[in-house]
């Protein structure tokens, strides 16, 4: 069974994951684990309380098949936690990091978008964080970007980003193209 850590924060962003949450343990089976900063309850922009499984500093990568940081308002202050232990281990152990919004800071500043290809919210917000080098591999994109078990995405597009990390994860085909299909029909244009 593939096992998916996904870690909210004080103030995250309720859409962000709602999709991945949502259609990963009903649709696709998958145990989907909720880790928050010291193992806290949190809540969300819109209010929403959640308790956590555990803490995101607990978080190995030898108990999962990735690592999903949900974004929100935490990540462009003082109080963002520092996950870079957490993020450096799923990364040496081959496994899926994923990071959307803010998010794509803690990435950032762990410097796993230095070499690889990501994108965020804008090129300057990304380019805030410190110690960021990854500026030439940098896309400007609506829709998620993956480069090989890294994913990233602007807070706009929760569906790109959740099919990206079922690719990632190799859970790509037929069934995950209607899915985002289905899910993305709202942005098609309407027929004349």
């Amino acid at each position: 069974m593939t096992r998916l850590a996904i870690v909210l924060t004080d103030g995250f962003a309720d859409w962000e994951v709602a999709q991945l949450t949502a259609s990963a343990r009903s649709y696709f089976g998958f145990d989907v684990v909720i880790a928050t900063p010291d193992g806290a309850e949190v809540r969300s922009m819109g209010g929403m309380r959640v308790a956590s499984d555990t803490a995101a500093e607990n978080l190995h990568a030898n108990a999962f098949d990735g690592l999903v940081l949900c974004g929100g308002t935490i990540w462009e202050t003082e109080k963002a936690p520092d996950l870079k232990p957490v993020i450096d281990d799923f990364v040496a152990h081959g496994k899926l990091v994923a990071g959307i919004c803010g998010a794509t800071l803690a990435l950032a500043r762990a410097g796993v978008l230095d070499a690889t290809d990501h994108t965020s919210n804008a090129a300057d917000f990304i380019a805030s964080a410190p110690g960021y080098t990854g500026h030439s591999r940098y896309k400007d994109s609506p829709q998620a970007v993956r480069d090989g078990k890294l994913v990233t995405a602007p807070g706009s597009a929760p569906m790109t980003f959740a099919a990206e990390i079922y690719r990632a994860l190799g859970h790509a085909g037929d069934e995950l193209d209607q899915y985002v299909l289905m899910f993305g029909a709202e942005h098609q244009p309407k027929a004349a």
